[in-house]
């Protein structure tokens, strides 16, 4: 699913609520877990999971065409964990995605 699907989905079950305000929403949620990350916080959606950053060390790599080693920086990446209620729910057969 795309995030415009997700916009749409969105809207449709929301008929009261003009999508410009459900973009908006949408926009505004990704915005404060990406700010949140940005701090190095953790972000928890109790039963969906958790962001978190990790830290990769600065390493010695291979470039794999030429063999030759390059440096490679230290970098932060985004970590998703999953909840126990979702990966129940995806371990159960699933279910309806209307119970959330």
């Amino acid at each position: 699913m795309t995030k415009s699907e997700l916009i749409q989905h969105l809207a449709e079950r929301n008929p009261h609520l003009f999508m410009r305000d459900v973009e908006k929403i949408v926009e505004t949620i990704f915005e404060e877990i990406t700010a949140a990350l940005v701090q190095g916080d953790r972000v928890e959606l109790r039963g969906f999971g958790a962001f978190s950053v990790k830290d990769r060390d600065a390493r010695t790599g291979r470039n794999p065409r030429t063999g030759e080693t390059v440096h490679v920086a230290a970098k932060r990446l985004p970590f998703f964990k999953t909840g126990k209620a979702l990966r129940e729910r995806l371990n159960d057969g699933g279910g309806s995605a209307e119970t959330y």
